[in-house]
């Protein structure tokens, strides 16, 4: 497996992406879109296990600079303007599937996104875009696309949610399902009973926020993410 940093831009902007690579000259390739909390160990590690799967992962960077916040605060300061400027989000997420495209070990007609919480809404957003992506996949995500979102979606999707999860409500699942339906795209939703925003995330034990850890989602999840990567690649 070979790690490096990538430094890529969207308009003035830097931003810092992780690459995870096995070995092997032309690779498949899996972007992640972080949490709220920016691009961290959590995303990173991911991107990590990926390769041994003999995929390349691109950890990709929305707020900037790589930067990371240290507070439930500060985590919604950095989140919140992309939430209200779905446009500018889009515009972020086109820069980072742009840059994979560019690298010479990356199969551009194999490429995928993934994300997790803000990064599922991120995810998704950029198959809305039209992007000539394979699947876009959704971790406990938001779902409610933006407002006049026309564009043909040709990825596949899938949002992987729990039941029990106070941030995304039965709104933003009917909302997923008219837009995909409408739009004639391959979906999937699945729901886990009693599982909580973040059950993929080991650290979550904040029931009063709505974040908790569930071993049986994160590795039920995980295997039918595999599942599609494998029918995809």
């Amino acid at each position: 497996m070979n790690t490096e940093k990538i430094i890529y831009k969207s308009g003035e902007k830097s931003f810092e992406g992780f690459l995870a690579q096995p070995d092997g000259d032309l690779n498949p390739c899996v972007l992640i879109a972080h949490t709220w909390a920016g691009r961290d160990d959590f995303v990173e590690e991911k991107a990590k296990l990926l390769t041994e799967y003999g995929y390349a992962a691109f950890a990709i960077d929305m707020y900037g600079d790589g930067k990371i916040g240290d507070s439930n605060e500060e985590n919604a300061a950095m989140m919140q303007p992309l939430l209200d400027d779905r446009e500018e989000l889009s515009n972020r997420v086109l820069a980072a599937f742009d840059a994979v495209s560019k690298i010479e070990t990356i199969d551009t007609n194999k490429i995928a996104i993934m994300g997790y919480c803000f990064g599922g809404l991120v995810a998704i957003d950029l198959a809305r875009t039209g992007a000539d992506i394979k699947a876009a996949i959704s971790f406990h995500g938001f779902l409610a696309g933006p407002e006049n979102s026309s564009n043909e979606i040709t990825a596949k999707v899938l949002a992987l949610h729990g039941d029990s999860d106070p941030m995304v409500g039965q709104d933003q699942i009917e909302s997923f399902r008219e837009e995909m339906t409408n739009k004639k795209v391959d979906w999937q939703l699945h729901v886990f009973g009693g599982a909580m925003h973040s059950f993929t995330n080991p650290e979550a034990n904040d029931p009063d926020f709505g974040a908790v850890y569930s071993k049986n989602a994160d590795q039920r999840s995980w295997k039918i993410l595999t599942d599609l990567l494998e029918e995809i690649f």
